[in-house]
């Protein structure tokens, strides 16, 4: 339970970057282009693999912490 921290905010601020990254990444199979150009939009159109690495990174900092 290392990782799992989910009363932290950090775990938080981690999870979602990688839940939207997923979102984004999976966009052809679940088509909803409006919507995840829309989630795109709000992390100022970063690629997927970079939101769900720097989230992955957050929450591996909080553990590191």
């Amino acid at each position: 339970m290392k990782y799992f921290k989910p009363l932290s905010v950090t775990w938080w601020s981690g999870l979602v970057p990688v839940s939207a990254g997923t979102f984004i990444a999976f966009a052809p199979v679940h088509g909803l282009p409006e919507i995840a150009a829309s989630v795109s939009a709000v992390f100022g159109d970063a690629p997927p693999g970079v939101l769900i690495n720097s989230g992955l990174a957050i929450i591996g900092m909080r553990a590191a912490l």
